[in-house]
């Protein structure tokens, strides 16, 4: 007789996971065609007002979130492309083995791939990445970004609301 106590619900794979991979290329084509756009119209560090608090500038950063390493000769380039290139990877298999309850994560992880191809294109077409997304209030400016760096974000914040929240919602489904 099977002990009562080591029966669990058994949590089953997400039919075709990598189908999310579509929320990954609408990020980068997103992504893409806007900096295009803010490559075109736009004169490099010239704010363009569009709200008091929202500008579009734009920039070229070498680095990584808000200029990490920008001042350094190039070597960051490729150092970031390489990041990009093994975080998509590791992504994406995770993604292919997420489990059927895990919706939130099919939706954050291609969030992230997206954006770090976006960025990754710029890295190795331009050597740098195009920002244009600029707030600003009271004299004080956050760091430009662009909608791959959005895609990141959102993202992220997905996978640390789905361990938070995630978690605990398994655990009280395994007690019931």
């Amino acid at each position: 007789m099977p002990n009562a106590t080591n029966t669990r619900p058994q949590r089953l794979p997400m039919h075709r996971p990598l189908r999310w991979l579509w929320l990954a290329a609408a990020v980068v084509v997103l992504d893409l065609a806007t900096k295009y756009l803010a490559s075109s119209l736009l004169s490099y560090a010239q704010p363009v007002e569009v709200l008091p608090f929202f500008n579009l500038t734009l920039l070229h950063n070498p680095g990584a979130a808000f200029s990490f390493l920008a001042d350094h000769p190039g070597w960051q380039r490729w150092f970031f492309a390489i990041i990009a290139i093994g975080a998509s990877i590791g992504l994406s298999i995770w993604l292919s083995r997420i489990k059927a309850d895990e919706k939130l994560l099919a939706v954050a992880l291609p969030l992230i791939i997206g954006g770090a191809l976006g960025n990754l294109f710029d890295r190795l077409v331009h050597g740098y990445v195009v920002d244009f997304l600029s707030f600003h209030a009271a004299g004080w400016y956050y760091p430009a970004f662009n909608v791959a760096d959005i895609g990141i974000t959102l993202g992220a914040a997905g996978l640390i609301w789905e361990s938070v929240v995630g978690e605990r919602r398994r655990k009280k489904a395994q007690r019931s």
